[in-house]
């Protein structure tokens, strides 16, 4: 190095300063193992996505240059935070179908669910409010409340979904103002919130007075069983809040979800969005509800859902022929996700790395605890591969779970 260069000044500390409450902001572990694990080598059950060979592309280009040939001017132009009155009829009438009896100025229409949950979070916490959430959760939610200085109470669940006894544990040494729940198939386990639970979780909220936010992006890919209600199928005193998206059953690039609950909730809701985004965009909210007038939703779901059955079927058939003794998984009835457990002394942080080595690749488990990360848990995802590709994956993740023992 030369002289000069030694000599030379240092460049002045950047102008912005990053709000604290960044530094509760973590990054997205998913997202970032998504960089490696998609690529095209790669069978990766790492990312949450949907088939994008299912998707109607048809439908959907059809509703789009329809809307543009009778209604451009109108579809290109601002339009109300709220959304437009005839999609949130659509799906006013959609809820009514899973008991949550509403009318369309009681839905928001949102960019995806994930802006819901923001939403909810921005209007409702203050910093050091207390939001109670299943062990493991959806790791989105816990960013975003995290990033509201929220504090965690965490909640055990089991093959049931969260456990009701563990629930009054926690009621009784503290005072939520909210909790968050996907009860079905929940991401990252699968599991299911069983019917009696869902009515005690209802009525424990009405006792203690907490909000509960009801995430339901994958409620209809159930290929399994009977439909579950709504958890507001058990409110009558305005204590649920439900979240939904088009993101699973029609396609993510749509980017329409919606919140639903009280009236006055929702408008302060609305509120909140103004100073968000003004509005969610006016052409794709048109769109997909020209769509679900031309276009049987419902048989759309009835297509869909057998194949996710099936793909869900190989990866636990795979799972059972190739991974080694001590080996365990949840068994999803819907959704697109399953939850394994490693045998003992393993790790799923430290066992990714061998994993991309042998062109294979999940989520380690440890990134979606709130509290106490346990690293003997792996996520799957199965909606994305054929049900050939999902055999091969799990055969070469099986030789990486056994090679590691």
């Amino acid at each position: 190095m030369s002289a000069d260069a030694m000599s030379a000044p240092l460049p002045p500390p950047p102008v912005w300063r990053l709000a604290q409450r960044m530094s509760r902001i973590k990054t997205s572990a998913v997202r970032e193992i998504l960089k490696v694990a998609e690529r095209p080598d790669i069978l990766s059950f790492a990312g949450g996505l949907p088939a994008p060979e299912l998707f109607p592309v048809q439908a959907i280009a059809q509703a789009h240059a329809q809307v543009m040939a009778d209604e451009g001017p109108a579809a290109l132009q601002y339009s109300t935070t709220e959304g437009f009155g005839p999609l949130r009829e659509w799906i006013a009438g959609h809820l009514g179908r899973k008991g949550r009896v509403c009318e369309a100025n009681q839905v928001l229409i949102t960019n995806g669910s994930q802006q819901g949950i923001d939403l909810v979070a921005k209007v409702l916490l203050d910093p050091g409010d207390l939001v109670i959430v299943e062990n493991p959760s959806y790791l989105a939610a816990l960013q975003t409340f995290g990033g509201y200085e929220a504090k965690f109470a965490t909640v055990e669940s089991d093959d049931q979904g969260m456990r009701m006894d563990d629930l009054e544990r926690v009621l009784a040494t503290c005072k939520p103002k909210l909790l968050y729940i996907v009860a079905n198939f929940q991401n990252p386990k699968g599991t299911t919130l069983a019917l009696e639970r869902r009515k005690k979780l209802v009525e424990l909220a009405q006792q203690h007075r907490f909000l509960i936010l009801e995430d339901d992006p994958y409620g209809e890919l159930r290929f399994r069983g009977e439909h579950l209600p709504s958890l507001a199928a058990f409110d009558d005193q305005g204590v649920v809040v439900s979240l939904g998206t088009f993101s699973k059953t029609l396609a993510p690039g749509l980017r329409i979800g919606w919140v639903a609950g009280p009236r006055d909730f929702v408008r302060s809701l609305t509120i909140a969005k103004q100073s968000t985004d003004l509005h969610t965009a006016t052409l794709a909210q048109r769109a997909v509800s020209r769509l679900l007038k031309d276009f049987d939703y419902y048989a759309h779901l009835d297509a869909l859902t057998p194949v996710y059955g099936q793909r869900a079927n190989a990866m636990l058939d795979a799972l059972k022929a190739y991974m080694p003794e001590g080996t365990s998984w949840t068994h999803p009835e819907g959704g697109m996700f399953l939850w394994a457990r490693l045998p003992p002394g393993l790790s799923g942080d430290t066992l990714l790395p061998r994993a991309i080595d042998q062109k294979v690749a999940f989520v380690p488990g440890s990134p979606f605890f709130a509290s106490d990360p346990r690293s003997e848990f792996i996520r799957l995802n199965y909606s994305n591969r054929p049900p050939e590709l999902i055999t091969e994956g799990m055969k070469r993740l099986g030789g990486v779970i056994s090679g590691a023992l």
